[in-house]
């Protein structure tokens, strides 16, 4: 709560977010999802220095995140490959808006809200299980936490991880209010199952809001692992001298 007079910017949603990452810790984010490299470009920019595994599928958003992670010697693009349940290929929907392209189809309903996202073609990708290659980014000294941005594909990219779960200490999920893709989990389901898995809930982050139908359409939700806080906390003070 901000208090009267008090001409202090407030945080934004990127500084809360850091805030996050490093009370719990975090050295490394995996960012699934990567399109062009914005959210890397915004934790850095919040002043985020950990280091960044990128994962972006489609062959034409590729080069312009490969040429941002280039310049920091802190942040690595993985393979082109989508993340999901199986290891195999997928057929990648391509659409006019790139950061909108998905595993899924675009529901028939959601033109009216984002006319412009309409799908223009198809593209097939190697796809992958986080599992299958979470050992060939991760140190055994991480502490990790995974940001997925899949465009309706979350529950998927949550199945692959599964096996390598108790390794990853948050995660941060785009959940749609109004569904946008066919076959997407309900938001509320969402939440229900980071709770189950042993997450709670740290952080909302306002997503896509359509001025079609003046409606907010998506959220992020960051989820921490409950516990974990108070470890970090106890770990941190018994390294002050004098315990204080």
């Amino acid at each position: 709560m901000s208090r009267p007079n008090d001409s202090r910017p407030k945080p934004s949603h990127w500084d809360n977010l850091v805030t996050i990452l490093d009370f719990f810790g975090v050295t490394l984010v995996l960012d699934i999802g990567a399109h062009k490299g914005e959210y890397g470009g915004y934790l850095r920019r919040a002043g985020w220095t950990g280091r960044i595994v990128s994962f972006e599928p489609q062959s034409a958003v590729r080069p312009a995140l490969e040429q941002t992670a280039m310049a920091d010697g802190n942040w690595q693009v993985a393979p082109a490959m989508a993340l999901g349940r199986d290891d195999g290929e997928i057929a990648l929907n391509i659409s006019a808006e790139t950061d909108m392209s998905s595993a899924l189809p675009l529901a028939e309903s959601a033109m009216r809200f984002t006319p412009s996202s309409a799908m223009v073609g198809q593209e097939t990708v190697p796809l992958r299980r986080l599992v299958s290659v979470f050992g060939d980014h991760v140190r055994a000294s991480d502490t990790v936490f995974v940001k997925a941005d899949t465009q309706g594909y979350e529950s998927a990219v949550l199945d692959g991880a599964e096996p390598v779960m108790a390794r990853i200490v948050g995660w941060q999920l785009e959940m749609s209010i109004e569904p946008i893709y066919d076959g997407e989990t309900d938001w509320r389901v969402l939440l229900d199952r980071m709770e189950r898995l042993g997450y709670a809930s740290h952080l909302f982050i306002p997503g896509y809001f359509s001025r079609h139908i003046a409606r907010q359409l998506q959220i992020d939700g960051v989820f921490m692992r409950h516990g974990e806080a108070g470890n970090f906390v106890n770990a941190a003070r018994s390294s002050m001298p004098n315990n204080q």
